[in-house]
């Protein structure tokens, strides 16, 4: 085989027209890398990565792969490998190109158009490798096939050579020298009998991607987790080498492995959020359809072709206590955040079976002329919704919605067989569970209608001109909504000194006694029994959980106004639980605060005629330092220092100055960056679960500094 050095003269010789033919398809992808993987930042990056593991995980679908690993490389190298069957290094006869050469060049070419080669795949455009290569600086590619090692490089999607200095690692800056007059893909070694598989490693352009377009590990690690779950048996190792600062791999290479024999219904556990009402139920079936598509035939024509195609359905869900909604569903295992035909179709049977079933119960369970909405149904329920066929039909390269329109009725009509038979089974637990969520249903139905009507009769003004609010509130005069802030006050001291310390005019005050209901642990039921509890919620006056409703909210912000104190911290931590899990939305809003009041009162002692001056301090350190800085300037302070216990302590002029004059006081804002892991840390902090705190306690008891132990 003749190679050169390409050069950058303008004669023929450098391409030949199977060379521009390659060149053109992967070009239009480098001009317009967004139309194939949605943007050149990190989402792109992480698209890319997972248009590689796509790959094997298709081999894995087939039964044909059982291990895959994963090794971001400390050379901004991404890394694929896994022992399914190789990629084909046969000619193709169509193109004259290795089999290798076809999947990495060519645009829509690949073994997932109706060959016979996979049932069901995530990968269906043919263009995931072809578009990383088109997207890598340099991309490496080593199959194991019929005791052979065949290796093949490309440099932004021209094959080629490269020359790597002998004893040094890959590097896309390696001399490049593409081929020719023709491409050839090599033997590089041996493979033992018997063994077969992939191995791709590519490094990202940073002339396409953006410089700080860098993947994310913990991202990695939830579809990795995600993709084990869906395929049971499946071992998947992640590997970080980078050393990416306030990563889980900053202080070397960090290794993950996930593998789970128990599917979907161990999914469902894993997702759930809260205590169970039912087991996992697990609905299965299939169906068949029929599909005109275009089918290449032995001359290499498309020939429209009506085909049958199988559709399998699998979905595990349960119901749990509480009302938030988790529903993640699956294609073949690539997941579709935004739904499709088979999510419409699984709640198009939910409502239908609900609604029959209330129907047939209406006399046990009260529920007279009413009907369940989806939202009712859907309350408290987590669920994995999966269906597997070949060359589903999905809205753009991005795969996010499914649009095969028969797999809506196979998918409506599994549930509604499957699950009618379990909520009519005649076995005592199946009896037992069906019971408790019809009940459950009907409640949500319920809350729903009540709290519907009650928006309907009830405003802002009703509330304020009736007299059901409680007694103990200070309102605010204002009918400013945005302007209007309520103070929680913890304490009768505290909240004496507040009414004197506040704005009238739009600061409005609620007491209250000490430490409220650990809601996270308590019932709804109980909950809204709580006195504290329910005071608060009718003060704001939006309503709790599913029927929240923020624009009924009466003030603009909530202020929690703690001592500075641990049973403070302890308040102030129960009244966030309670925003936390039934009023949401205020807190996503960033309508919910902290107050700061001062531990400290520092006067500084001015001579003659001049008044004291006064410096307040919020913790140890900052007193500490403000008093050091105030000596070394040769001020005198006035011993002891005022500390402060307790909001009481201070009078209306401190309070007002320090913690409630907008014009002074400084606010910690509440916020929620992440769900999934403020849901883990209240569930951890305050759940039913004592174990795992008394695990985190014992762990966290090194970093506590006892000298700001208040004791």
């Amino acid at each position: 085989m003749a190679t050169a050095p390409r050069t950058t003269s303008s004669g023929n010789g450098d391409y030949t027209a199977r060379h521009l033919q390659v060149l053109e398809g992967l070009e239009a992808v480098r001009k317009r890398p967004g139309m194939y993987i949605g943007s050149t930042d990190q989402r792109g990056l992480m698209h890319c990565l997972w248009e590689i593991i796509d790959n094997a995980v298709d081999e894995a679908l087939a039964g044909v792969c059982t291990d895959i690993e994963v090794i971001l490389g400390s050379d901004g190298s991404i890394e694929v490998r896994d022992n399914g069957r190789g990629i084909p290094v046969d000619i193709e006869p169509r193109t004259g190109l290795s089999g290798v050469e076809v999947v990495f060049t060519k645009l829509h070419a690949g073994g997932k158009f109706g060959g016979g080669s996979y049932a069901a795949t995530g990968g269906l455009h043919g263009v995931g490798a072809s578009v990383v290569n088109a997207l890598s600086s340099r991309l490496d590619v080593e199959v194991d096939r019929s005791g052979k090692t065949y290796g093949m490089s490309f440099r932004r999607g021209e094959p080629g050579t490269f020359t790597d200095a002998a004893g040094a690692p890959h590097s896309p800056d390696a001399p490049f020298t593409a081929y020719e007059t023709r491409s050839e893909l090599p033997v590089v070694g041996k493979a033992r009998r018997g063994v077969t598989g992939s191995r791709i490693r590519f490094w990202p352009d940073r002339q396409i991607f953006l410089k700080d377009a860098e993947l994310d590990f913990e991202a990695i690690v939830g579809r990795a987790r995600q993709t084990s779950f869906l395929i049971p048996g499946l071992r998947l190792v992640l590997r970080d080498e980078r050393r990416v600062p306030g990563s889980p791999g900053a202080d070397g290479p960090v290794e993950e492995v996930f593998q789970h024999d128990g599917g979907i219904a161990e999914f469902v556990e894993f997702l759930a959020p809260d205590p169970a009402v039912t087991d996992v139920w697990r609905l299965e079936g299939s169906g068949t359809f029929t599909e005109t598509v275009p089918v290449l035939d032995d001359k290499g024509h498309m020939t429209p072709t009506e085909v049958e195609r199988e559709c399998g359905v699998d979905i595990a869900l349960r119901w749990g206590q509480g009302y938030d909604v988790r529903m993640q569903s699956f294609v073949n295992i690539i997941t579709t955040p935004k739904g499709g035909t088979h999510v419409t179709g699984f709640e198009q049977a939910l409502l239908k079976v609900f609604r029959r079933q209330l129907e047939i119960n209406a006399r046990r369970l009260k529920v007279g002329s009413d009907k369940p909405e989806k939202d009712d149904i859907l309350a408290g329920m987590t669920a994995v919704v999966t269906v597997r066929l070949a060359e589903p039909q999905f809205e753009g390269q991005t795969k996010e919605v499914l649009g095969t329109n028969a797999v809506r009725a196979i998918v409506a009509k599994v549930v509604e067989q499957e699950l009618t038979a379990r909520l009519t089974s005649p076995k005592r637990g199946d009896k037992a569970q069906s019971a408790l969520l019809l009940e459950k249903v009907v409640s949500e139905m319920k809350s729903r209608i009540s709290a519907r009507l009650h928006k309907e009769t009830q405003r802002r003004k009703n509330a304020l001109e009736s007299s059901t609010l409680p007694t103990k509130l200070r309102d605010c005069r204002t009918s400013d909504v945005e302007r209007s802030e309520l103070f929680i006050v913890e304490g009768d001291s505290a909240m004496g000194t507040a009414k004197e310390a506040r704005s009238s005019e739009f600061q409005a005050l609620l007491p209250i006694r000490g430490k409220i209901l650990n809601v996270q642990k308590a019932s709804v039921a109980d909950m809204l029994k709580n006195a504290e509890c329910a005071s608060i919620i009718q003060v704001i006056g939006a309503g709790s959980g599913r029927s929240f409703d923020l624009e009924a909210a009466r003030y603009g912000k909530v202020i929690i106004m703690t001592d500075a104190d641990v049973d403070g911290a302890h308040i102030r931590t129960l009244l966030l639980t309670l925003f936390f899990r039934y009023m949401r939305p205020l807190v996503e809003a960033g309508r919910v605060y902290a107050a700061m009041p001062p531990l400290h009162r520092i006067e500084v002692i001015n001579a003659g005629s001049k008044k004291n001056e006064y410096i307040y301090t919020y913790n140890e350190l900052e007193m500490r330092r403000t008093v050091a800085r105030l000596e070394k300037s040769g001020k005198k302070i006035k011993q002891p220092m005022q500390r402060y216990k307790g909001l009481g302590e201070m009078d209306a002029d401190q309070l007002a100055d320090t913690t409630m004059d907008p014009r002074h006081r400084t606010l910690r804002k509440v916020t929620m960056r992440d769900l999934e892991a403020a849901e883990r840390t209240f569930e951890l902090l305050m759940g039913n679960e004592v174990a795992p705190r008394k695990d985190f306690i014992i762990e966290s008891a090194a970093e506590v500094d006892r000298e700001r132990i208040d004791a």
